[in-house]
């Protein structure tokens, strides 16, 4: 006999919840068959698109395809390239673990070139128009400053990266708002993020963050550590 409390029987209980469970079950494996689940494994966090090996994760150096007005910091004779998120949890870890560090000891004293290359993932919402808000930025000379302010005011789930965020990030940082919201609004940028998504996809990134270091990557939200290890060998030969 089922037990009855206030006329509902358990057996009415138990139904919801198997359904729910099961919904559960299904949503996960969707995730999974479509790659889009985050990678952990240790330091090593990326959000991925696909689980097959690549060129990364074999670790085999490779050519990045270049593009006209890519924004870089430094002129070292190393040159680290990322290829990024902005609503990317993982790339925000490297942003505030690695990412100063490296700035620190190796692009500020001219050791490092670092290249900044666009791939927005297609489960991040918002991912596109902050890579084109940051392009927007860099037609007046400020994308590592507008770069820095998204990592740095955004949330891991796209909170701080609605439009209106966009915009006025281009507000706290004295740009000329005019022509930065024209250059939004329009879709002007689009044509450059989907450039650099193609030349990610060529060398084999399908998760975010991917570095490339002089063509060798370091895949995921690495320690500063392993990315020192990397560019200290680099540096003697």
């Amino acid at each position: 006999m089922f037990w009855k409390h206030h006329g509902i029987e358990k057996k009415d209980l138990l139904i919801p919840g198997a359904v729910l469970i099961g919904a559960i079950l299904i949503s996960i494996s969707i995730c999974w068959s479509a790659g889009t689940l985050p990678l952990f494994s240790g330091d090593n966090m990326a959000a991925v698109i696909g689980s097959e090996q690549n060129q990364a994760e074999k670790g085999e150096e490779v050519k990045i395809e270049k593009r006209k007005g890519e924004a870089t910091l430094g002129t070292g004779k190393i040159e680290i390239v990322e290829f990024s998120d902005f609503e990317c949890p993982f790339c925000q870890r490297f942003y505030n673990d690695s990412y100063k560090k490296i700035k620190a000891q190796y692009i500020d004293t001219g050791k490092v070139k670092f290249t900044f290359r666009h791939y927005p993932l297609p489960f991040h919402q918002n991912a596109q128009k902050a890579a084109e808000a940051s392009e927007c930025a860099n037609k007046q000379g400020k994308f590592f400053e507008y770069h820095d302010i998204l990592f740095e005011k955004s949330g891991a789930n796209g909170v701080g990266l609605a439009i209106a965020n966009l915009k006025q990030y281009a507000i706290d940082l004295g740009l000329n708002t005019t022509k930065f919201n024209a250059c939004l609004d329009s879709n002007e940028m689009a044509d450059i993020v989907k450039k650099d998504l193609e030349a990610g996809q060529k060398v084999g990134v399908n998760g975010t963050p991917t570095l490339y270091v002089n063509g060798k990557a370091v895949v995921g939200a690495q320690p500063f550590s392993a990315f020192e290890t990397v560019i200290e060998e680099a540096l003697k030969n």
